[in-house]
């Protein structure tokens, strides 16, 4: 009968309604608010399988006065009851038929709209990071982003989908079962539901708990999945120094707390069902006490008796399915919680309004800006990093020509690449302190400032794909002859094409198949695919023996004579290579000019200058 065969939780039926506008139920649907959007594109689908749901309980709901009438006929007309049960009998095949084709077409599109929710609200809360600041990923661990993106997002699809099934089904049908209750015998319908404000109070009480509980459980399992993502990310350290037993007890704790959580949420769910059993049980005794004895007396009809007990049976799914409800949209409100954290966070770096194009005039969003030439100047910039006392740049003034080679020189935690990051805004400035070709970039859209400037950042990242998409990198209008072009100068074309698959090789996880070296030379190569205005290569070379670097270097800028180009080195042969050197020191410019003039100067770079020489000599002799 109804949905009661597959769930066996439980409440009072006619604590539906005022269960679902008591202030903690509010406050739990409010948590759903952000899936509004979803449920007004799926309203037509949704609709037909709401409609579909209300039918199969209409037509439950006929069953017990059809098995009444057959009663009746059996008390009042024994002889000729054969045709009539047989008619009788007829009716409940044709109704289970009937529930049967709708109860399909509800799972059918009420569970398909709940995997439409969770499909829209994956790929907005993706869609929704991919526009966060890096300082978000720094304070957010990746394992608490990856449970929120799929244990928490199963729950809020479980609430909107049989949660929302249990709610309507359940509110619906045992309403309607007391209706038809009550049209039988109201004072016996009234002795049944005595228990209904004790389990509305109970409830109350333990739903609070389990909220909590819900909350608690997410959040150990969003530090179980990063513990255990760490701990295959860096399972070739741990091999290396033989720390296994280590991790694994790290894993093992972590596990426990894990399950110590749940068992506490256990414990109050197994409180909460047997509670509703007990107080909902006690209404079929009054019944099988009372109306057998109203029945016996001739106050209701023996058909009347069983009618009666078989809504009290309908009325017991309900009973069970707002429990479950409960349980459902308890997790479901926690979990979306959690989603609504990472929806409510605001990026810090973001577009102008309106889009602008170069010549500072407003533009449709689309349209394409004119040319990039590449020239870049820095005002005053200062900038610090949150929570820190000091400056990490510190008012620079800085103009590079377009088409200029100019390389950033400086000690560990100068300043460089904090540099570089402000010019495609990964790091966001203050306005009026970084222009492109005469321009605010606070004034230029991100994607098209992003578009015009190629960075290899000093972290080596490839995606466990083909060594063709890995530099592709889902970008149109690159074809073989330009990968080759980009793979010959990053000095590494040779070396996949004796791979026996070619560019078409798939790399393992992060690249791990390739040796560092080869790692850097693909991100190259990824950068300079295609002719854009700015290159950034910071630190790109590490990997690589000084001959090697300078190799490619110079294929690199004889490709890109034309373009700007910029680049952080610490080896003397790279830097030398540059239109000009830029020495940054703590934070600030100290020096700046050509290599000689800066050797003749005797300062800051003179110094580098000659303990780099030292090294590269030494690299030279092995």
């Amino acid at each position: 009968m109804g949905l009661s065969a597959l769930y066996n939780n439980t409440m009072n039926p006619r604590d539906a309604a005022k269960q679902i506008f008591s202030s903690p139920f509010a406050a739990m649907l409010k948590n759903f608010q952000p899936l509004g959007t979803y449920f007004v594109q799926n309203r037509w689908p949704l609709s037909v399988g709401l409609l579909s749901l209300l039918l199969v309980d209409f037509l439950l709901l006929l069953i017990p006065l059809v098995i009444k009438k057959a009663i009746d006929l059996l008390v009042t007309q024994p002889p000729e009851t054969g045709p009539l049960l047989l008619q009788q009998g007829m009716i409940i095949v044709s109704i289970a038929l009937m529930i049967a084709l709708f109860r399909y077409v509800w799972r059918r599109l009420i569970l398909g709209h709940s995997r439409k929710v969770e499909q829209g609200l994956r790929n907005r809360m993706y869609g929704h990071l991919q526009t966060l600041p890096i300082s978000f990923f720094q304070k957010m661990k990746t394992g608490d982003l990856m449970a929120r993106a799929i244990n928490d997002i199963n729950g809020v699809r479980m609430a909107s989908g049989m949660g929302l099934v249990a709610l309507i089904d359940g509110t619906v049908l045992g309403i309607a079962a007391i209706g038809f209750m009550m049209s039988i015998d109201l004072k016996l319908t009234l002795i049944c539901l005595i228990p209904a404000p004790v389990v509305i109070i109970l409830t109350k009480i333990l739903t609070r708990r389990m909220s909590t509980g819900f909350e608690a459980v997410q959040r150990t399992f969003s530090d179980l999945t990063e513990r255990v993502r760490e701990a295959f990310a860096g399972i070739r350290v741990v091999k290396a120094h033989n720390r296994e037993t280590w991790e694994y007890t790290k894993i093992k704790e972590q596990g426990e707390r894990y399950v110590a959580e749940n068992m506490n949420l256990a414990k109050t769910l197994a409180l909460f069902f047997p509670m509703m059993t007990l107080f909902t049980n006690a209404g079929l005794a009054i019944v099988i006490l009372l109306g057998g004895r109203y029945a016996i007396l001739g106050n209701i009809t023996p058909g009347d008796f069983v009618a009666f007990i078989s809504y009290l049976n309908l009325l017991t799914w309900p009973m069970m399915a707002m429990g479950w409800v409960t349980n459902l949209i308890q997790r479901g409100s926690a979990s979306m919680r959690r989603i609504n954290h990472i929806l409510e966070e605001v990026p810090d770096i973001r577009d102008p309004a309106p889009l602008q194009d170069f010549a500072g005039g407003a533009i449709p969003e689309g349209t394409i800006l004119k040319p990039v030439m590449g020239e870049i100047e820095i005002k005053d910039l200062s900038l610090k990093y949150p929570g820190q006392a000091g400056y990490a740049l510190k008012g620079i003034h800085l103009k590079i020509n377009a088409s200029e080679t100019v390389a950033l020189v400086g000690r560990v935690g100068s300043g460089k690449t904090t540099l570089l990051q402000t010019l495609p805004r990964v790091l966001d400035v203050q306005e009026n302190t970084v222009f492109l070709d005469r321009r605010d970039i606070r004034q230029i859209p991100l994607k098209t400032l992003r578009g015009k400037i190629g960075f290899v950042s000093q972290e080596v990242f490839l995606f466990s794909d083909t060594i063709r998409n890995n530099v592709i990198f889902g970008r149109r209008g690159i074809d073989d002859q330009d990968l080759e072009k980009a793979l010959r100068a990053a000095g590494i074309l040779e070396e996949i094409q004796d791979l026996e698959k070619g560019l078409d090789t798939m790399l393992g996880e992060r690249g791990i198949t390739l040796s560092g070296g080869q790692r850097q030379r693909l991100t190259i190569a990824r950068a300079i695919v295609q002719p854009l205005p700015i290159l950034i290569l910071d630190d790109a070379l590490s990997m690589v023996d000084t001959r090697t670097e300078e190799e490619i270097l110079n294929q690199i800028l004889n490709l890109r004579h034309n373009k700007t180009n910029l680049i952080v080195s610490h080896r003397v042969s790279t830097i030398s290579r540059a239109d000009r050197i830029v020495v940054l020191d703590r934070g600030e410019l100290v020096e700046e000019g050509s290599h000689d003039s800066l050797i003749a100067l005797g300062g800051v770079y003179a110094a580098l200058y000659e303990e780099q020489r030292l090294v590269e000599e030494l690299e030279l002799e092995d």
